[in-house]
């Protein structure tokens, strides 16, 4: 059985569903999006998503108008597998169609892209085998769409469960894996600031989080990672 947050960035709340991973993903259509499928090759029995990228997958799936597999999708920062500051970890990304010949691929790619849903559709010439797409929703904390965004005390969703996430695991205890930054967040936070030497500001940016994903990206369940 799955735990799945799901953050709407519409009402700024997190839903929480559970499912059996041969259950469809919440909000995705049909079953073309299973928690199986979605979980890949995460260890974790606990995930996050958006409303906005299972939205993007359903526009992708009814308009592709055949099965989409998906080789890699949610990981837990702490698992590693992706670069530091991966749309991985945020749970609104999909790498797809490994098994699939190139040609479908490219029917696949044309229609991501041309459909405007996602966030980011990565280039063929950069991913030979797969297509990549994504549904990033914040401008990153080091400039650009790429990366995490700056959180401060009040950030709702996904990007605020990496950071729980990251921070329980390096040892900082946030008391809640629940993706709202609270004080018990702002005081980790803070904390693990003062102790990498980085301004003690509680809120988390660039350098911040240069410096978390560097230390916490892929180096495995930890005795203080928690699970909500």
């Amino acid at each position: 059985m799955a735990k799945i947050l799901i953050y709407d960035p519409d009402t700024n709340q997190i839903y929480v569903e559970w499912r059996e991973e041969s259950d469809p993903m919440p909000y995705s259509y049909g079953r073309t999006l299973l928690v199986r499928e979605f979980r890949g090759s995460s260890r974790s029995t606990v995930f996050w998503t958006t409303t906005t990228a299972m939205e993007a997958w359903n526009a992708t799936r009814r308009t592709y108008g055949a099965a989409i597999p998906v080789g890699y999708a949610f990981k837990r920062i702490w698992e590693g597998g992706h670069g530091l500051q991966s749309q991985h970890y945020v749970g609104v990304s999909f790498d797809v169609g490994q098994r699939l010949s190139q040609s479908q691929r490219n029917q696949i790619w044309r229609t991501a892209n041309n459909l405007g849903v996602w966030g980011y559709v990565e280039p063929l010439s950069m991913t030979p085998t797969w297509v990549h797409f994504d549904r990033r929703y914040a401008r990153g904390a080091c400039g650009g769409t790429s990366g995490f965004p700056t959180l401060r005390e009040g950030a709702v969703g996904c990007y605020t469960l990496v950071l729980q996430d990251a921070l329980n695991a390096l040892g900082y205890s946030t008391r809640w894996l629940d993706g709202k930054f609270g004080n018990a967040t702002r005081t980790a936070l803070i904390q693990y600031q003062r102790d990498n030497g980085l301004g003690a500001d509680g809120i988390a940016g660039c350098n911040t989080w240069k410096r978390i994903a560097a230390e916490v990206v892929g180096i495995g369940r930890t005795p203080t990672v928690i699970d909500p």
